[in-house]
């Protein structure tokens, strides 16, 4: 068949032309340089039909149509034309351009079986055809295929040959088999036959296979072992294991050697550098090198931005992302992602939203990084509509929302139910939450639904499901920020058993020291349980320290009214050179307002912007009202109240109208009421306040009329609650609650300790009862208050010589006030309660507050 076909051109008949000129007398020759003339398959199908009839078909004619027919795309007729080729070196070049036209083309199974048709048929392959066949082992990720071809070049003599040696490394890299890579590796390394481009493969392979030491290592071995010079792929290879591991030192000696050896001007390596120092944090150096960088890609800009964000200079890398927009720059997914997350960490969300509206009309395709970037934007500002919006986006279109291309699990979903917590549907959250399988739950899913009920929803659900966290049978093990979610929701209970068994399991679990922030939750814990004791504990063993941990204890102290000591940690905190801010500087005037310390807080009010250079806000103002309104300088106060050079916000009145309610001052309680519903302000304390002050004035009428009108525009007054912790559980009551399994018990302890403080002097302030009833009624309805039963409660099952830990959701009330300071005198126990304001500690018949509450 084949000698019928490849006839010599000697004895070759005359052909029938394909085409004839009008002029023409004889037909064209059917030349090489004509054939590949042709520009579609009919026409070069036309040519072999002519070549076939006219017994001209050489092996030369042959050749070239097999070559046109793959630069056509049509392969079916090279593959035909090759099964009646005569096994030659020529031949073996047409199969690999075959291969490789499959591999380009991501038919990688078609490749490999055009290979073993290629061996079936007796062809010997050569050190090209190799290489394509390691990559397409590689592609389709099948190690016994691979196995195999390799087996196979050993066999024909190809072990020695340094292309298909490179390619072997490069194709067990592919398959994660370090050691088989580094075997390949090393053999060539023995014969001899290995090149800057073996070296370059083995680093890559450490590189992406999380090995960046490694890489490094190889590196160093290449150049200074063996001699190699690197080359412009080189750094392309080893330069991001710098990043990986924080080895700038090495990197910057990397930068050094591309610089004396003109490699900076290549862009990929340019790129590298400035991820690599970017990813380091060191953002000046990576924009040295951007700005000196001659050509730059999209790379380059996404490097600088992505940057500037990781670290959290946002207000960088949306200027970069602006300055990109203004010069036209097209930009990519991982460029907007970025620029989102930029606006979303600095807590603009609607930006972020914006620039994704931007991003999707310039029909770029949000990714998983993306939708999670926008939803931490929408949770930053409550954008809760928006973000059903991106949750539907998510499901309308193929992204999975268990997965992401970074390869961990769960991070849509994450923050999905994130997004939902903090726009204050825990409720939608849970239901995400509990749409997973208990195996697809990860940490960071628990993470995120235990930190929504601690800080926007049920912090006893919080601490409940941190509990269910360990009756999982496949449970994931609690890290770092589960336990300071955890903690939150204990400081907002004042649940101190709770914190302090998770401060011993974290003092159990973790591998190396506490995290700086978890031992600042601890700090605030215990600081809100009244343990402000053992918070200076925790702040005495930490090794390290910054202005949260400062200003934690700082607020500890001026919580239980210990301002001498809070002013001495600002102090101290001053003088080591820690930033101070406005925060810092609100918690020292809280601590004067609440020690009484009136010189001392009017002193470091006047030095907020010559010392501290901070600016007063609104909330400075307010605290200093406080200050002032409670040493009953209310002139004062509303002098400095004008004085503001902003409109003074509703928080400010109702500072004001506090200090009224306590010196009895109605005229101007009522000023500043009125104050209060100028700014439209509906806060059911600024109506309770008025009421409360138009009581102790016994202005009944008015007292009605307040209350009515709150029930016209539909403001509730939140019940009085209490709770105390025993020592298996915590017990809550209301006014008049007679629901407890101990009810009786309760109330005759109450009883019987009222009558003995009776005995020693105390007598009920009826003025507390602010209702328009007689004395004796009063004294009943005093009687019946939540943090009265709590702290009977707390009597009945506290033991001998314990303290017992009361929390309020309200300020605590004058007369009870009074009355916990007289049972202090009569029983073995520290009174500590907790009320919406500060903390108050009796003992022996005295109260930390000193009159200043």
């Amino acid at each position: 068949m084949i000698s019928r076909l490849f006839i010599p051109k000697a004895v070759a008949k005359p052909h029938q032309y394909l085409k004839v000129s009008l002029f023409s007398t004889s037909p064209p020759e059917i030349t090489p340089p004509f054939i590949h003339k042709c520009k579609t398959i009919s026409q070069l199908k036309l040519i072999h039909q002519q070549l076939i009839s006219a017994g001209i078909l050489t092996l030369n004619r042959t050749s070239h149509l097999i070559s046109t027919y793959i630069s056509l795309g049509c392969s079916s007729a090279a593959v035909s034309l090759l099964h009646r080729f005569p096994p030659s070196e020529a031949g073996v070049y047409h199969w690999n351009s075959l291969i490789r036209v499959y591999c380009d083309n991501d038919r990688v199974s078609e490749s490999l079986s055009l290979f073993r048709l290629m061996h079936s048929l007796s062809w010997t392959p050569d050190n090209y055809t190799f290489p394509f066949v390691f990559k397409a082992c590689g592609d389709i990720s099948s190690f016994r295929c691979g196995v195999s071809a390799h087996a196979l070049s050993q066999f024909t003599g190809f072990n020695s040959n340094v292309f298909v040696g490179n390619a072997l490394v490069a194709m067990y890299s592919r398959f994660g088999s370090l050691a088989d890579a580094r075997k390949v590796f090393d053999e060539m390394s023995v014969i001899g036959v290995w090149d800057v481009v073996s070296w370059n493969s083995i680093i890559e392979s450490y590189a992406k296979l999380g090995k960046p030491k490694m890489a490094l290592e190889m590196f160093s071995r290449m150049t200074n072992e063996f001699g190699f010079m690197p080359d412009d792929i080189t750094f392309v290879n080893v330069i991001p294991p710098c990043a990986s591991i924080g080895a700038h030192s090495f990197g910057k000696q990397m930068h050094g050697f591309v610089i004396t050896s003109e490699i900076i001007r290549n862009m990929f390596v340019g790129n590298c550098l400035v991820d690599m120092y970017a990813k380091c944090g060191m953002m000046d150096e990576a924009n040295r090198v951007f700005s000196n960088m001659t050509s730059k890609d999209v790379v380059s800009w996404n490097a600088m931005v992505a940057g500037y964000s990781q670290i959290g200079r946002f207000d960088d890398a949306v200027k970069l992302f602006e300055k990109m927009q203004e010069e036209k720059i097209k930009m990519d997914v991982v460029t907007w992602s970025a620029a989102i997350s930029g606006y979303a960490q600095r807590g603009l969300g609607y930006e972020a939203l914006r620039v994704c509206r931007q991003m999707l009309s310039s029909e770029i395709k949000p990714n998983e990084v993306t939708l999670i970037s926008v939803l931490s934007g929408c949770a930053s500002v409550g954008a809760l509509l928006h973000g059903k919006e991106i949750h539907c986006y998510a499901i309308k279109h193929p992204i999975d929302l268990c997965k992401n291309v970074l390869g961990d699990d769960n991070m849509v979903i994450n923050q999905l139910i994130d997004m939902y917590a903090k726009c204050k549907k825990v409720d939608t959250a849970r239901a995400m939450f509990d749409s997973l399988s208990h195996m697809e739950r990860d940490v960071v899913t628990w993470t995120v639904m235990i930190s929504g009920y601690s800080q926007h929803g049920d912090a006893n659900e919080a601490l409940k499901l941190f509990s269910e966290m360990f009756e999982q049978d496949s449970r994931p093990r609690p890290n770092a920020f589960t336990i300071s979610c955890a903690l939150v929701a204990c400081a907002s209970l004042a649940a101190l058993r709770i914190g302090k068994q998770i401060h011993a399991y974290a003092l159990r679990n973790q591998q190396n020291a506490i995290p700086l922030f978890v031992s600042n939750c601890l700090i605030d814990m215990y600081a809100k349980c009244g343990d402000i004791g053992n918070g200076r504990l925790v702040f005495d063993s930490m090794k390290g320290r910054n202005e949260v941990t400062w200003t934690s204890l700082m607020t500890g102290y001026g919580m239980h009214g210990y301002g001498e000591e809070a002013l001495g940690i600002f102090d101290e905190m001053w003088k080591l050179g820690f930033k101070l801010d406005g925060v810092t500087l609100l918690v020292v005037l809280y601590a004067c307002s609440h020690s009484g310390m009136i010189d001392q807080g009017m002193k470091y009010f006047n030095r907020m912007k010559t010392d501290f250079g901070v600016s007063p806000g609104p909330e400075h103002y307010a605290c200093m009202v406080d200050l002032l309104g409670r040493a009953g300088r209310l002139d004062a106060a509303l002098r400095l109240i004008e004085k503001m050079p902003m409109e003074p916000p509703p928080v400010v009145w109702v500072a004001l109208l506090s200090c009224c309610r306590i010196h009895g001052k109605v005229e101007l309680g009522e000023y500043a009421a009125r104050k209060i519903t100028e700014l439209a302000s509906n806060n059911d304390g600024s109506y309770t306040l008025l009421s409360n002050l138009y009581a102790n004035a016994r202005r009944w009428k008015d007292v009605a009329r307040t209350r009515s009108l709150m029930r016209h525009k539909g403001i509730k007054k939140r019940p009085g609650c209490s709770w105390v912790e025993g020592i298996k559980e915590t017990a809550k009551f209301f006014v008049g609650d007679k629901t407890h399994p101990r009810s009786n018990e309760i109330y005759q302890v109450l009883s019987d300790h009222m009558q003995r403080i009776k005995d020693i002097g105390y007598v009920p302030e009826t003025d507390f009862a602010l209702h328009d009833v007689d004395d004796e009624e009063k004294g009943d309805l005093l009687f019946e208050h939540s943090e009265k039963l709590a702290l009977a409660y707390g009597i009945l099952t506290t033991p001998q010589g314990a303290a017992i830990r009361i929390t309020k959701n309200l300020r605590v009330c004058g007369d009870c006030h009074t009355a916990f300071t007289y049972i202090s005198r009569i029983i073995d126990h520290e009174i500590i309660l907790r009320d919406s304001s500060r903390f108050h500690h009796f003992k022996n018949g005295m109260c930390s507050c000193k009159g200043y509450w």
